[in-house]
């Protein structure tokens, strides 16, 4: 496979982490570039693994900034950019959403220029973005999101993903530039910022707190495996076709309370506690404004033209999430107090 120099985005983030590490094992011949901004959620111990490989380089940095991006493109020349850098979580969205169009908008259309003014005739280049389901809207009690399904963001969240998401089919319809775009269900797994659903209750099972459930707790959400994510983006990057959009899901559909409900027992089983111990932390809260019912995706197309389907299912993958917790207290620790973060913005102050 020949040599190529790709820029992954957000590639200390949860999602990023994964994806960075795949790549810079899978594909040695490759000179993999992970650009972070090291904000709250990204964290390069998640990295580890990696941080020494030779076709591996981290680079601090802000996505909205044009002329750090302009350098980054000078230096490295870059074949191809894998676009996962964003704000992310509704509830952040919801009471401050400016950040969020600043980095999912602003920070997209940074990109997008850059990528257009460096790559010439675009041959061999491919800018590919990632996104999430949640620009589709919310579903009744039946029915799956299509690729060809009407954009109905119901937060700033969802709708400054939905913006940079037509912005990069603006490019590729307007310049000719080569995109591929991918919209996600709700990851699950090892590394992922413990603000999120199953860290969160992993967390306060440990410390016997209560269990926030917001509403009624029959939100149901598709749940996909993070790892099963990574290999479908790989999949995508290099076999995705030109111009089009693949819908990533775990056919994983689970309402809140049922999955908190397992979660609970299988964190009373590796805690050697009672069964049902856990369950009575369970706390219904105030909704969050403006919830969407259900998410579920239909991820036929990826899987008849590329054959991808997830391999980790719920149960075997929330087992594994929480025995991955248990495993790192000292991750999580770090990054609930905060330690870790004060530590790389000393390291890479000067960069």
């Amino acid at each position: 496979m020949a040599s190529k120099t790709i820029l992954i985005t957000g590639g200390a983030g949860f999602i990023g982490s994964h994806l960075v590490t795949l790549m810079v094992n899978k594909y040695p011949e490759y000179k993999i570039v992970n650009l972070d901004h090291l904000t709250y959620a990204g964290n390069l111990e998640n990295l580890k693994s990696v941080e020494n490989a030779p076709n591996y380089t981290f680079v601090k940095g802000d996505i909205t900034d044009p002329k750090f991006i302009d350098e980054l493109f000078q230096t490295y020349s870059f074949d191809g950019i894998i676009h996962l850098a964003a704000e992310s979580h509704v509830d952040r969205s919801i009471t401050n959403p400016m950040s969020f169009i600043e980095t999912n908008i602003v920070g997209t259309v940074n990109l997008l220029n850059h990528a257009k003014a460096h790559w010439g005739d675009f041959e061999g280049k491919l800018f590919y973005h990632v996104s999430t389901d949640e620009v589709y809207g919310s579903l009744g009690e039946t029915g799956f999101f299509l690729e060809t399904t009407a954009y109905d963001p119901r937060s700033p969240y969802s709708a400054s993903k939905a913006s940079s998401d037509h912005l990069v089919r603006a490019y590729h319809h307007t310049y000719g530039l080569p995109i591929v775009i991918s919209n996600c269900s709700n990851n699950y797994g090892p590394y992922q910022f413990p603000e999120k659903l199953i860290p969160l209750m992993i967390n306060n099972i440990q410390q016997n707190k209560p269990l926030p459930i917001y509403g009624d707790g029959k939100y149901t959400r598709d749940w996909l495996w993070v790892g099963d994510h990574a290999t479908a983006i790989d999949l995508i990057y290099h076999e995705g076709k030109n111009g089009e959009t693949y819908n990533i899901g775990g056919n994983n559909e689970w309402k809140n309370i049922d999955l908190v409900h397992q979660l609970c027992d299988v964190m009373d089983g590796l805690l050697g506690q009672e069964q049902g111990t856990a369950r009575k932390l369970i706390t219904f809260v105030k909704d969050r404004p403006g919830h969407d019912r259900r998410y579920a995706i239909d991820a036929t197309k990826i899987k008849e033209e590329l054959g991808w389907e997830p391999q980790v299912q719920a149960a075997e993958g929330l087992k594994m999430t929480a025995e991955w917790y248990l495993n790192n207290a000292e991750w999580l620790n770090n990054i609930t107090s905060g330690a870790y973060k004060a530590y790389y913005e000393k390291q890479y102050s000067d960069r």
